[in-house]
């Protein structure tokens, strides 16, 4: 686990040190040994984590047998192990004992096709001196992080954090694209390929990129998650295949030369893990959850109750409000606007989990492999509503909005919209400032965007391109493909690097997600979602906790919010430079923040916009004089 930079120009001499700038941005994803390597017009920068070999060896970057090849990689790679056997049988030599060097040698035998045999949670990047090509990837399921820049005279530049990159090119333009800008106002976050920085992008999740001399730069998809048929064979036998591979994926997330631990909080997911952990160690494990001061908000006494069942070793940290300096500090890391406040709770207990262990286990991913969000449940309404005659729709759409209304008024726009497909209505379910609501909150600078259908083009294109047989597997993929890369990984990336902690999750696992997404609907959800997840660990987990409902995991927002950081929110977005910059409509501010003691989702939408104001002050502004 390590930060990454680099550049490659075209222009006949490379900036170095702006190479060592992002190197020296991103010491905390690595603060055991930097390594820096320059050839040929490119220069590649790695920062240390140590994971699997300590010694000197595993200190990156990692060159073939001839020194005309060079890597950095970031993550681990689990089927090391394997890749490395056969790549010895051919006749290379390795230097390390390190998991990441097999990917230089599998290079020389494969070209960029290496990247589909690795298996694991990665982005890297190679430089071939020999044959003037950059070749940049991210794992499959997005869980480590690669944003790039072109360079003038058609170079690039990449990083493992954004504010690494557009911090190390002063003389580089720093403009907000005011495009993505109004997608995270929908959904808390910025979709990839974009970045909130105009000229700036991620690499999405299972693509590569090729940069050739005198070529552009390519990218392309290099897996998807497979269709066809579904699996047949009875719940017993699928829970029994599930679980067992499960206990693979925990098995190959315990090899570390460094103490192992686990997120834990009492949930489903995480509960599944550590029980998965304790059948596979002869030690205690190390569990680690956070609270808050009010009971109502916490999860405590159901994680308390998951460590004394397989006797691990506990610890707990209860998290105040007085954290003004962590939300900047989350802000400054991100380096895009990023509201999904959950980061901030992430934050506290990677900070705790660092203290003790340096790998930690998380049960992210089940929800979206396996079909856990309870908004799975409201989106079957529209299925309904679609298989009606179309004379009853109208009918079926009244009565639905006359119960919405009173049971849950936030949901109106959902059903509002249920005759205009797949792709629209859902993201009504969880966006935050639907398009409506937009039109009444932007100000002139942001005007012409109250229109923009980019959500729902972007959601339309990821359902086409699922090959699922049921909505619920088209549902799922759309969730994976979006807020899973981009809100839930990035979240954990972040929050868990800025202290040096590796995390990695066994839902996750490529033999995990293909046999899921050849699940079919009923194995995945009944009543209620994770159906097939509930019986591979029945008799394995506490039964109270596998029939909890599922609860997120976050601050209690609309308390503090309310509470102890409304001061904050005042002082920023009414201010002066707030006013003048002209994004939003300050009556409209004012009234949301009026609003958050008697509004639901007022809370949720106003710290959408204290982050946005944040990361404008502390990357676009100019800095004071």
């Amino acid at each position: 686990m390590c930060g990454i930079s680099g550049l490659v120009s075209r222009v006949g001499s490379h900036d170095e040190m702006a190479v060592r700038r992002m190197n020296d941005a991103l010491r905390h994803r690595g603060p055991d040994a930097s390594g820096l390597w320059s050839r040929g017009g490119a220069v590649l920068g790695h920062r240390r984590l140590s994971i699997i070999d300590l010694t000197p060896d595993g200190t990156q970057p990692f060159l073939n047998e001839d020194e005309t090849i060079g890597a950095v990689v970031n993550g681990e790679i689990y089927n090391f192990a394997e890749l490395r056997a056969g790549l010895v049988e051919r006749g290379h030599v390795f230097r390390s004992r390190s998991d990441c060097e097999v990917v230089v040698h599998l290079y020389e035998e494969y070209g960029a096709d290496c990247v589909a045999k690795l298996t694991g949670m990665f982005a890297f990047a190679l430089w071939d001196a020999g044959r003037g090509r950059l070749l940049l990837a991210r794992d499959r399921a997005g869980k480590k992080p690669l944003v790039y820049r072109r360079l003038p005279g058609g170079g690039i530049a990449f990083a493992s954090e954004l504010h690494a990159l557009v911090r190390a090119f002063p003389d580089l333009p720093r403009e907000p694209d005011l495009e993505a800008i109004d997608e995270y106002l929908t959904l808390q976050y910025v979709p990839s390929p974009r970045t909130a920085y105009r000229g700036v992008f991620k690499l999405p999740a299972a693509h590569l990129a090729i940069l050739d001399r005198e070529a552009d730069l390519v990218v392309r998809r290099y897996w998807s998650k497979p269709g066809g048929p579904e699996l047949s064979g009875s719940e017993r036998e699928l829970a029994c295949e599930l679980r067992d591979r499960l206990a693979t994926a925990v098995r190959r997330r315990l090899v570390a030369d460094v103490p192992v631990g686990a997120f834990l909080s009492g949930g489903l997911d995480s509960s599944t893990i550590v029980a998965l952990m304790a059948t596979q160690s002869a030690r205690p494990v190390e569990t680690f959850s956070i609270g808050f001061p009010h009971a109502s908000d916490s999860e405590l006494v159901w994680a308390r109750q998951v460590a004394r069942r397989f006797e691990t070793n506990h610890h707990e940290a209860v998290v105040t409000p007085a954290m003004t300096d962590v939300v900047v500090e989350t802000v400054r890391h991100h380096g895009e606007p990023f509201a999904d406040s959950s980061a901030v709770a992430m934050y506290y207990l990677a900070k705790m989990t660092r203290e003790h262990v340096t790998v930690a286990l998380s049960g992210d991913g089940s929800d979206e492999t396996l079909a856990g969000y309870t908004r799975y449940a409201t989106a079957q309404l529209a299925h309904v509503h679609d298989a009606l005659p179309a004379p009853l729709r109208g009918a079926y759409r009244a009565g639905l909005r006359a119960v919405v209304k009173v049971a849950a008024p936030h949901a109106l726009g959902f059903v509002d919209h249920l005759g205009d497909g797949e792709a629209v209505r859902y993201p009504y379910i969880m966006c935050q400032f639907t398009s409506e609501e937009k039109r009444a909150l932007l100000g002139p600078a942001m005007r012409g965007m109250a229109g923009s259908a980019a959500v729902f083009e972007r959601f339309e294109r990821v359902l086409s391109e699922s090959r699922r047989a049921s909505r619920l597997g088209r549902l799922i993929d759309l969730d994976w493909h979006t807020y899973l890369v981009d809100d839930i990984n990035a979240k954990v990336d972040i929050a868990s690097m800025a202290h040096s902690l590796e995390v990695r999750c066994p839902f996750l696992d490529i033999d995990v997600v293909e046999f899921a997404a050849l699940l079919p609907r009923r194995m995945l959800m009944r009543r209620r979602g994770k159906h097939l997840l509930r019986a591979a660990v029945r008799g394995l987990v506490p039964a109270a906790v596998a029939r909890r409902p599922k609860r997120g995991f976050g601050l209690p927002l609309r308390r503090w919010m309310r509470e102890d950081l409304g001061s904050l929110t005042r002082d920023v977005l009414l201010d002066r430079r707030a006013r003048e910059r002209g994004l939003f409509d300050q009556a409209e501010v004012q009234r949301l923040i009026d609003a958050m003691d008697r509004d639901h989702d007022a809370p949720d939408r106003v710290w959408t916009l204290l982050v946005l104001e944040l990361w404008f002050r502390e990357f676009i502004d100019p800095p004071p004089s």
